[in-house]
């Protein structure tokens, strides 16, 4: 696999995933990730996306909850 930004080589490994955003901040250690040797690029795989995306869109419901009661 070639990293789409500098044209390095991937290997896998371990990086954090972080989100900002609607009054909250996740950061998600050790998600595992293909990483460019070279300019340090992370590429997740379909799974890993879609395991984090359900992350924050529970957040994000639980967030609009608690606003709400506020």
């Amino acid at each position: 696999m070639e990293c789409y930004l500098c044209k390095g080589k991937m290997k896998k490994g371990e990086t954090s995933y972080v989100v900002n955003r609607k009054g909250y901040h996740l950061v998600l250690d050790k998600v595992p990730a293909h990483i460019c040797g070279q300019c340090g690029e992370p590429y997740f795989e379909e799974h890993e996306v879609e395991l984090v995306q359900e992350m924050i869109r529970e957040i994000d419901h639980k967030s609009e909850a608690l606003q709400a009661t506020g």
